[in-house]
């Protein structure tokens, strides 16, 4: 067999392995958690990712929040009670916060860990750094 057709089968050989194994690599996949329409009180809004993490045993009192937002549960369970109900979420499990009164309180032996995403109208209201909500 000459070089050139030695050459020409490697080429060949690697093109019919080479580029299916590129094609394989891993994308990133998505899914969409929560969709929701919402209505801004203004048109200068604060928005804000705020990790919460309640310890074992805590539970909020009634309150609410500025704004509406999805909340996203990390670790643990948050059991949440309002006015659709009492629901508890898992890791891995988004919902709406509606802005009206509610209760949470971490449902698990090991510390729940929330990501909140508020959105809030601008104002004398922002706050830097952390929120802590008192226990009763």
């Amino acid at each position: 067999m000459s070089a050139q057709v030695s050459r020409l089968l490697v080429f060949l050989l690697s093109a019919l392995v080479v580029k299916p194994l590129q094609a394989e690599k891993a994308l990133p996949s998505q899914e969409v958690l929560l969709s929701k329409a919402v209505t801004l009180a203004s048109k200068q809004i604060v928005t804000r990712v705020v990790r919460v993490e309640f310890p074992v045993g805590f539970k909020t009192p009634r309150h609410i929040h500025e704004g509406p937002g999805p909340r996203y549960v990390l670790a643990g369970k948050v059991k949440i009670a309002d006015k659709s109900g009492v629901r508890v979420y898992q890791p891995g499990e988004v919902f709406w916060e509606t802005g009206e009164p509610m209760v949470a309180e971490n449902a698990a032996d090991t510390p729940a860990v929330l990501l909140i995403f508020e959105v809030t109208p601008q104002g004398p209201q922002e706050r830097a750094g952390k929120s802590v909500i008192q226990p009763k």
